[in-house]
């Protein structure tokens, strides 16, 4: 193996300035050989972006030993979009469009989780797009494009505006349920067996372990680990919504129940009752196993720790903390057939 970060080879859309404004590529590779690396370096790349042309792809596809990768090869010929190599020497903050989808495939291809790749910055390389259900168009086009879509006898159908597209137009994890694809970015890392419920949100640089029920929002940053459930309408605090630099988690086995959240990570087995909201800053008193008042701290004290059960007394209206003694079960039914 090379000592480079990564390499892409796929599709490049480009506006009508011919500037790229996003990139696809079918397997990304972490970790590339050194005997790739020097195929592409002959081509005369030796970090960033490269258009290749049909020679190129031709003479790198003769070097390659993996039929995988020779198949994905054959796919860059193409007469609408422009074929490229992205090759990364280091983990170094995204310097274009294509190294920056480079980057989210790399994590919705599940080859590594969220924050174990180097995403500052991300939001200056990417341009906002009009997605629409011909393809990618750049904001100065699309005015244009709409107007011979007509002309044409054609409806352009603008799906949403935004720097990130869904994941399924990119990547299509094994072994997952998402009822509704737009509300999943690329970028977000979806582990086997999760499903993603219609009102389910997960963002970039965020997503599950394993075996999740989703049916809240994950924010960016935010990490979900295997067998915990998000009921409807919960949410979790990520560091672009209020979170600041404090990376939030929930652990394994763990409820976040309808309409409650957190602002704090939470260990293995923890729950939080719904309708409750936990920040950095909640006061909570702790209970002890009479169900005593054990004392008081700040939400922030208790972030990380495992079996917690939180809830808000009905009658005084105050956020208690004590033991959590049950263990959090998804619905195998639910699961079984992702």
């Amino acid at each position: 193996m090379s000592s480079f970060f990564a390499l892409g080879l796929g599709l490049a859309t480009k506006n009508s300035r011919g500037e790229i404004i996003e990139a696809y590529f079918p397997q990304p590779i972490l970790k590339p050989s050194s005997d790739l690396v020097n195929a592409i370096k002959q081509l005369g790349l030796d970090n960033g972006t490269l258009e290749l042309s049909a020679t190129q792809i031709e003479s790198l596809a003769t070097q390659v030993q993996d039929s995988e990768l020779k198949a994905q090869m054959s796919g860059l010929h193409s007469e609408h979009r422009t074929a490229i190599a992205v090759l990364l020497e280091k983990d170094s903050d995204p310097a274009s469009v294509a190294e920056a989808y480079l980057k989210l495939q790399i994590l919705s291809h599940r080859l590594a989780k969220p924050h174990q790749v180097n995403l500052n910055g991300i939001f200056a390389s990417l341009p906002n797009l009009a997605w629409t259900n011909e393809g990618p168009i750049d904001m100065h086009d699309i005015n244009a494009s709409i107007t011979a879509a007509r002309a044409d006898g054609r409806w352009l159908n603008v799906k949403s505006v935004d720097k990130f597209p869904p994941m399924t137009d990119y990547v299509v994890p094994d072994g997952v349920r998402i009822a509704h694809t737009a509300r999943v970015r690329l970028g977000a890392h979806i582990g086997k067996g999760t499903t993603i419920m219609h009102e389910g949100f997960v963002n970039f640089n965020a997503g599950t372990a394993g075996a999740s029920m989703i049916e809240g929002r994950i924010s960016a940053g935010v990490y979900i680990g295997e067998g915990s459930d998000l009921g409807g309408g919960s949410s979790t605090m990520g560091t672009l919504s209020g979170g600041g630099n404090v990376v939030i988690s929930v652990g394994e086995n763990c409820l976040i129940g309808a309409n409650a959240g957190t602002g704090i990570a939470l260990g293995d087995r923890c729950i939080i009752e719904a309708g409750l909201y936990i920040t950095a800053g909640t006061k909570v008193i702790m209970l002890d196993d009479k169900n005593q008042n054990a004392g008081e701290v700040k939400a922030r004290e208790l972030s990380g720790k495992s079996d917690l059960l939180f809830r808000r007394n009905s009658i005084s209206g105050s956020i208690e903390c004590k033991t959590n003694k049950t263990v959090v079960e998804l619905n195998e039914e639910l699961h079984i057939n992702n």
